[in-house]
């Protein structure tokens, strides 16, 4: 699904035009990547949790030629979704 189609969807769930409902889509996900990058975590209870994980700097391997490559540390983004969720995927 791309975010269009999500558009459309959230609009005719709350019966309301695409460009309310873009707006509202847009400001829910910079509202979590705000939090995000603030460090905190985002729980929306019955769906997942959003979280900041930090790896490590380490060593890889280039797989075409075998060379040896050093690999920044850097944050990532991990969402454990939620038990309703998954019941609802299961």
């Amino acid at each position: 699904m791309y975010k269009t189609e999500l558009v459309n969807m959230v609009a005719s769930t709350i019966d309301s035009t695409k460009a309310v409902a873009a707006a509202a889509v847009d400001a829910v996900f910079e509202s979590i990547a705000e939090v995000l990058e603030s460090g905190d975590k985002v729980t929306i209870i019955r769906f997942g949790t959003f979280s900041i994980s930090e790896r490590a700097a380490r060593e890889g391997r280039n797989p075409a030629t075998g060379e040896s490559i050093d690999i920044d540390a850097k944050k990532v983004v991990k969402f454990k979704p939620g038990k309703e969720l998954k019941e609802r995927v299961a």
